[in-house]
C-alpha cells in the first residue's frame, strides 16, 4: 500500500480511483466491509483503490473537549488498512484551511481535480465540509453534475445494533475486551515499550513489566487475561491496570506479569492482545491477601488462555487482490 500524508506529493490524478471517505477510527468490521467493496470495485474497474482519511482526527483541533479518545494509534490504523489490499492510502493533514473549504471547494480541489474520483464510495451517515454541511444526498448530485458515480454504504449492524466506532469505544471502556472481538474482529491490542517501576511486583513474587505506550483509549482499571507478543515468541500473561490501591495511590500503570517467563525486558517492545476481564481492581487489606488474589488470578488466566488463539489484523483483514478474503490461515 502507497501511503501518502500531504496533497502536495500527489502529482497527477489516479487511474480510475473508486475512494472512500472518513476518519475510520478502530478500522472494525464495518470499515473492513467498506474498504472490502472499494477494492473489489477498483478491480473491476482496472482502477485504484483509495482510503482517504485524516490525520489529526478533526474533532481534535475544531472541538478538543469533544474529542474521542482514538481506538489505533496512527501507526496501527496504517497497518490495519494495509492488510485489507487497498492501493493507496491518503492522510490528508486536517488544517484550518481544510475546516475552512465549503463542501463543493472540497469535491472539485480534493476529490476531482487531486484525487481523480470516478467512484465514491461512502457510509450512509457520511458528513463533510465547512460545518458538516456537506451530506450524502450533497454527494449523489455533485456526482450526477461532475461525471463521478456515488454508492452509500449502508449500516453494518451486529446483535441488532448499528457497528460503530463508538459502540466499540463504549465497549472496550466498560472493560468488555472480550466483547470487542466480535466488533473489531481481532483482539484489542497495545504496544507498549518497558520502562523501570517500583519493583513492587518482584518484591510479592510476582514480577511484571511496567509498559509506557502511545495508545489513547485502555480499558477501565481491572486485572486482565492476555497474551502477549515479545518478538516471534508469544506468551500468556496477567495484566493489571490502575493504580495500586492496596499500597495507597500511585500514577496509573499497566503491568504484565508473563507466565513462565524471566528475563529482562527493560526498553524491550510488548504487544498486548486482552482476552478476558478477570476482575476489578481492588484494595486488599493485607500484601498476603494481594498475592493470594493474584495467584487465582494467574490460575483463571491459564484456564482461559490455555485455548486461546490470537485473532489479530493478518488473519481477519487480509483479502485477495479481489476484494474476497481467503481462509484464515
Amino acid at each position: 500500500m502507497n501511503i501518502i500524508r500531504s496533497l502536495e506529493q500527489i502529482e497527477q490524478p489516479f487511474s480510475r480511483a473508486v475512494v472512500t471517505l472518513g476518519n475510520f477510527d478502530g478500522v472494525h468490521l464495518g470499515h473492513r466491509e467498506i474498504f472490502r467493496r472499494v477494492v473489489r470495485s477498483a478491480r473491476q474497474r482496472g482502477g485504484t483503490s483509495v482510503v482517504c482519511t485524516f490525520n489529526p482526527h478533526p474533532l481534535k483541533m475544531l472541538a478538543p473537549q469533544q474529542a474521542p479518545r482514538l481506538i489505533n494509534t496512527a501507526e496501527e490504523k496504517e497497518r490495519l488498512i494495509a492488510a485489507s489490499a487497498v492501493d493507496v492510502m491518503l492522510q490528508i493533514p486536517f488544517t484550518p484551511e481544510l475546516a475552512s473549504l465549503t463542501p463543493e471547494q472540497f469535491v472539485d480541489d480534493i476529490l476531482l481535480k487531486t484525487i481523480g474520483v470516478e467512484h465514491l464510495i461512502v457510509g450512509y451517515d457520511y458528513a463533510f465540509g465547512k460545518g458538516r454541511a456537506g451530506s450524502v444526498g450533497f454527494l449523489q448530485r455533485q456526482g450526477h453534475e461532475k461525471g463521478f458515480t456515488v454508492d452509500v454504504f449502508g449500516p453494518v449492524q451486529f446483535q441488532g445494533q448499528v457497528l460503530s466506532s463508538t459502540r466499540v469505544r463504549q465497549t472496550i471502556l466498560r472493560g468488555d475486551v472480550a466483547g470487542a472481538v466480535d466488533l473489531l474482529g481481532r483482539h484489542f491490542n497495545l504496544e507498549g515499550r518497558v520502562v523501570h517501576g517500583d519493583n513492587r511486583g518482584h518484591q510479592l513474587g510476582f514480577a511484571t513489566a511496567n509498559l509506557e505506550t502511545d495508545k489513547e483509549l485502555l480499558p477501565p482499571a481491572g486485572v486482565y487475561a492476555a497474551k502477549v507478543r515479545h518478538g516471534d515468541n508469544e506468551f500468556d500473561a496477567v495484566v493489571n491496570l490502575g493504580q495500586k490501591p492496596t499500597f495507597g495511590e500511585h500514577a496509573f500503570s499497566i503491568e504484565v506479569h508473563l507466565l513462565d517467563f524471566s528475563g529482562d525486558l527493560y526498553d524491550q517492545t510488548l504487544r498486548l492482545y486482552f482476552v478476558d476481564r478477570l476482575r476489578e481492581e481492588k484494595r486488599f487489606p493485607s500484601a498476603q491477601a494481594l498475592i493470594s488474589a493474584i495467584r487465582q488470578d494467574v490460575a483463571t488466566a491459564r484456564q482461559k488462555l490455555a485455548t486461546t488463539r490470537i485473532i489479530e489484523f493478518r488473519e481477519y483483514l487480509a483479502v485477495d487482490q479481489n476484494g474476497e478474503t481467503p481462509a484464515c490461515r
